[in-house]
């Protein structure tokens, strides 16, 4: 029975063979077809053609598509024929245009896909990916869209198995070309670019996860992926993101190409692993350098905005590192270009503000110090290359404002980082500001030294430290104080804005903006704490040098209202944030040297500055009472204030520090009545249990080598600090003397400071042939010295053996060999 069936299917098959191939198709009707050749054709293409209908807008036929998902399922091996047989099918369609068909054959392909997962579904995956190609390939906008929709559902499947084999660089060729169409039709561009947009998405998907596929990451796939995103997010440049991950949108939004590239940018960014930073964020910075958008600032900052936010944050700074590297590559470009450059690394410090701007703190604001030192040359010079000069009117305009963007952004770094890399930055940015006095200083050394102070300023805002030895080293705190000395009345004032900043810990600097005479300072509500060990170490330190700046500050002749405001705010600020009751007499007595200074005849100062004097004396004299809360200390003071308002109120701050201040053309001495009285001060602390010793010294500031250094005065002055002055004669020291030394010691100090300033006075006013007779005197008598050392040291003392006569009747003793002395025996072993 069995070679009777075999035999008959096998004559069937021959019969059918020859009948086809002798006679023509077109004889048979089309039932004869089906009822025919059905049992000759294989079971999968029988069932590949069941499903398609006679007429094509009936769609895929459900129950056929079934019978053939189980078969696929029950025969696994037979899956690549049907995707080969499919594909077949699909390119004869399309090449008929039978578009039906053809979208027949992808429904069919997508259901396939879904439902089998078995290890030979790769060879199907080619047939598949093959048929989407030649959909992608076709010029009509509904096949191009219709094979993307299947390649994005083909995207979402994770296969079990893994393929070696798969190329995708046509599909990121194509996708990005479909981002950039300039259909005639808008819709259907729209539509065509959000296709590919989801295809670049699907193309990201399938291979960033995928070892074994090409590396998507590489700079030839990501200089086709970034553009085509920027480009469609830049056609929506007018909607703003509203926050960092915008997970939710209307259906409005969803349409548009821009917010569909963003949310495809973001996860494209929020897949880059360490390694592949670089080349996602380059071609960005590539693009915006192209199609000139960093003048615009708003899109490069939406940009990268966009990227610190979808990128791990522990890989922010290496983002931050490739915009300072395109800055430096940019330094000789337009300063709109390089300001915008700018105003993104601003935005971008911004957000990462985890605390870490990675390990090259001070690189980051070294190449910022650099722009700032680059963007100064080329405002003097009027070029970019310094050879020509340009239109510098606008260069100059251009480049203050980038000034103020390095500026401001050098603040915005240094705010996200910890207590003690911002002290390392303030000694980094003051090792970069040029010193007064050690050469000629140029226009150029001028405004490098206003802008590095200005940065300076910047990372000092809002700095908190508590420990005022650590905030205000040495080694921060001398060169800030010789800048303070400068007759640039821009640079000083800076450096008591410094100053303020790093001693106002509480916030309470806002409440001192202004000069007045506050009847109540309860209604500030000020923060105070007491002093700490560490304050007092600091003050004992370097209170004297500041008191000394304080004083020479208020000298100066060009000294103007903010000046004297900020003045006003760095001793308020010392009362609060440092004051013991020694630092709290210091002050007090300063306080009066000051009135003493507006009173001096021979200082050259004006009516205004004297004026000037006077009120932030009174101001602070007023502060410091209501703070030491000695009721007769603030009797004193308001008893003088309320005179000074009856006869002299051009002597206060109301008067003088408004915006026409009141004050004669002529000052006459003040009567003794509308002064502070040191005596009076001196009594009634006294009487409270203030040591106030000190106060019956005047206060006298010393000369140091700051002075030397930032005002450059006569050579004499400059001798003057080297030379040693007349020694000291020698004193018995006893019990009695220490006790009175340390007693003493700050009388002791004063003098020896009042002794010097003498000296230098002596130096700056005398005639060069004195100082020149007074210096060789010196140096004969220690020329004479020193012989007399050399004398003893080489020549041994004279022997007792003998002496030898010399002439005019004078004895001259010999001098003896060590070895020729004759020495007694005991001395001899």
């Amino acid at each position: 029975m069995r070679i009777f069936h075999s035999f008959r299917s096998r004559m069937c098959y021959l019969s059918w063979f020859f009948i086809s191939k002798f006679l023509p198709f077109s004889l048979f009707p089309p039932g004869v077809c089906g009822c025919c050749c059905g049992a000759f054709r294989p079971r999968y293409k029988r069932l590949v053609d069941n499903i398609f209908p006679e007429d094509p807008e009936d769609g895929l036929v459900k129950a056929n598509m079934e019978k053939l998902t189980f078969y696929a399922l029950s025969a696994p091996e037979k899956l690549d024929r049907i995707g080969a047989y499919l594909s077949e099918r699909l390119s004869r369609d399309v090449a008929r245009h039978r578009y039906g068909y053809v979208c027949i054959a992808m429904e069919a392909l997508d259901q396939l896909l879904m439902a089998c997962h078995c290890q030979s579904i790769n060879l199907f995956v080619e047939s598949f990916l093959k048929m989407v190609r030649k959909l992608l390939e076709s010029d009509k906008p509904n096949l191009q869209i219709l094979g993307t929709n299947s390649f994005v559902k083909f995207a979402n499947i994770e296969e079990d198995t893994p393929s070696y084999h798969r190329s995708y660089d046509f599909f990121v060729s194509r996708f990005s070309e479909m981002c950039h169409s300039s259909f005639e039709d808008p819709d259907v561009r729209t539509k065509i670019r959000m296709a590919g947009i989801k295809g670049l998405q699907g193309v990201v998907r399938k291979t960033v996860n995928d070892e074994l596929q090409a590396n998507i990451w590489d700079p030839q796939h990501m200089d086709k992926i970034v553009p085509s995103l920027l480009f469609n997010l830049q056609s929506g440049e007018g909607t703003e993101s509203r926050s960092p991950s915008p997970l939710q949108a209307s259906e409005k939004e969803k349409e548009s190409p821009a917010e569909l590239t963003e949310r495809c940018f973001r996860e494209l960014l929020g897949r880059a692993a360490y390694g592949n930073i670089k080349n996602a964020v380059t071609p960005v910075l590539m693009h915006l350098d192209n199609h000139c958008l960093w003048e615009g600032k708003s899109f490069a900052v939406r940009c990268f905005k966009i990227i610190m936010y979808s990128i791990q944050s522990q890989h922010s700074h290496l983002v931050i590192q490739q915009l300072l590297g395109h800055l430096d590559a940019n330094s000789k470009t337009s300063a709109t270009v390089r300001a915008g450059i700018v105003e993104v690394l601003l935005e971008a410090a911004a957000i990462a503000a985890s605390g870490s701007v990675g390990p090259t703190v001070l690189e980051v604001f070294n190449t910022l110090l650099r722009q700032l030192k680059l963007s100064v040359d080329y405002a003097l010079t009027g070029s970019y290359d310094c050879t020509t000069m340009g239109t510098r009117t606008i260069k100059e305009h251009e480049e203050r404002q980038l000034q103020e963007a390095v500026i401001k952004t050098i603040g915005s770094f240094a705010n996200t980082l910890p207590t003690y890399q911002r002290s390392e930055v303030m000694l980094f940015i003051m090792g970069k500001i040029p010193i007064p006095g050690m050469h000629l200083m140029s226009e150029t050394d001028r405004m490098i030294q206003v802008m590095l102070l200005k940065s300076l300023r910047q990372v000092t805002s809002g700095f908190q430290s508590t420990n005022m030895l650590t905030a205000l080293p040495s080694s921060f705190l001398d060169p800030l104080l010789s800048f303070a000395l400068l007759e640039d009345a821009h640079i000083r004032l800076l450096v008591l804005e410094i100053l303020v900043s790093l001693i106002d810990r509480h916030d309470n600097l806002p409440k001192f903006s202004t000069i007045s005479i506050i009847p109540d300072i309860s209604v500030l509500k000020l923060k105070m704490e007491k002093c700490s060990r560490q304050d007092n170490l600091f003050m004992k330190k370097h209170a004297q040098q500041l008191y000394r700046h304080i004083y020479l500050s208020c000298k100066e002749q060009s000294s103007v209202q903010p000046h004297f405001e900020m003045l006003y705010s760095l001793l308020a600020l010392i009362s609060m944030e440092l004051a013991n009751e020694e630092v709290v007499v210091d002050l007090i007595r300063l306080a009066l040297a000051l009135q003493d200074l507006a009173l001096a005849s021979e200082e050259t100062l004006r009516v205004y500055n004297r004026c000037a004097v006077h009120a932030l004396s009174a101001a602070y004299l007023n502060l410091i009472c209501q703070l030491t809360t000695v009721p007769t200390f603030c009797q004193h003071v308001h008893e003088v204030i309320e005179m000074r308002q009856k006869k002299s109120p051009f002597l206060l701050p109301e008067d003088v520090f408004i915006e026409n201040p009141k004050i004669p053309e002529i000052l006459e001495k003040p009567e003794a009545e509308i002064l502070f009285q040191q005596a009076k001060i001196t009594e009634v602390l006294g009487g409270s249990g203030y040591n106030t010793e000190r106060l019956t010294t005047p206060y006298i500031p010393q000369f140091t080598d700051e002075d030397r250094l930032s005002k450059r005065k006569s050579v004499g002055e400059t001798i003057s600090l080297q030379v040693e002055v007349e020694s000291r004669n020698t004193e018995e020291i006893t019990f009695e003397a220490l006790k009175n030394a340390i007693v003493d010691s700050v009388g002791m100090e004063e003098q020896e400071r009042e002794r010097r300033r003498q000296v230098v006075e002596k130096f700056q006013k005398a005639p060069f042939e004195e100082i020149a007779a007074h210096c060789g005197a010196r140096a004969t008598m220690l020329q004479s010295k020193l012989s007399q050392i050399f004398e003893i040291t080489i020549r041994p003392p004279p022997s007792p053996s003998g002496t030898i006569t010399a002439g005019y009747g004078q004895t001259q003793s010999r001098s003896v060999p060590v070895y020729e002395m004759k020495f007694p025996d005991l001395c001899v072993y």
